[in-house]
């Protein structure tokens, strides 16, 4: 099995169909919730997942315990560890390297989305074989407004470029959400009125969310196998792997 360290900083915030498809990978999972329980070594894992939570990534004052996560995700990048970081995951990824965060100067982004790949995407071990357009759900006031030094550019969208990059080969930030379910989002809309009330007319309906959710797990889940594949040492990192195109 590969072990896997995922953090979830907010309960609100569940591995939830991520954590389906990591299992599905054969990864075994370790959840702790840091505002509850101190985080562990990186000794006994092989790679670390950091989720989303409603805080921001510099809101020390409140969420002491932010520090320790943005300590261990640079950690875990410096030794090559695979990371993937979800929304406020990579906002603390990106704080964590030496980029910036800051309030979306565009307004909220919220609702289903799709981001499109960069160049760099398509020699990427993980994104290579994705299709050129992901499908995603946002639901974040912060951004991601400058990249930590030596990342790379992995998708984009119109509103904020910074969707997704790579660090050191093998640490990933996403600033969308690929784990939600529809009742989840439901349920952020019910907690954050006023960011809902920013989505497109209908892109939170049930319906369309359940539409959604099965257009993301198309496009993630085989993702999510090749981010298990890196951590357990099958795949090479970016930076170690042969640049060569998919095939179509």
């Amino acid at each position: 099995m590969t072990r896997l360290l995922v953090i979830q900083p907010d309960d609100s915030d569940p591995a939830a169909n991520l954590g389906d498809w990591l299992t599905a990978a054969g990864a075994e999972l370790t959840v702790v919730r840091p505002f509850a329980e101190p985080l562990p070594a990186l000794d006994d894992y092989q790679g670390v997942v950091c989720l989303g939570g409603a805080m921001g990534a510099l809101d020390d004052a409140e969420h002491p315990w932010l520090k320790d996560v943005r300590q261990l995700l640079a950690s875990a990048t410096g030794n090559r560890m695979p990371v993937l970081a979800v929304c406020l995951g990579s906002q603390l990824l990106t704080v964590a390297l030496g980029g910036r965060v800051t309030v979306g100067d565009a307004g909220p982004e919220v609702g289903p989305s799709l981001v499109a790949k960069r160049d760099v995407a398509w020699t990427d071990p993980l994104f290579a074989e994705a299709p050129l357009m992901l499908d995603v759900m946002h639901f974040h006031v912060d951004t991601i407004d400058r990249l930590p030094p030596g990342a790379e550019l992995m998708a984009s969208s119109g509103k904020y470029p910074n969707q997704a990059f790579r660090v050191n080969g093998c640490a990933y930030g996403l600033q969308f959400h690929i784990e939600t379910t529809t009742d989840m989002i439901l349920k952020w809309a019910e907690l954050g009125p006023q960011a809902a009330a920013t989505a497109r007319p209908g892109a939170l309906d049930r319906e369309n969310l359940d539409r959604v959710h099965a257009d993301i797990a198309e496009t993630w889940q085989p993702i999510v196998e090749r981010f298990v594949r890196l951590a357990s040492g099958e795949l090479p990192p970016a930076d170690q792997a042969r640049p060569t195109l998919p095939l179509v």
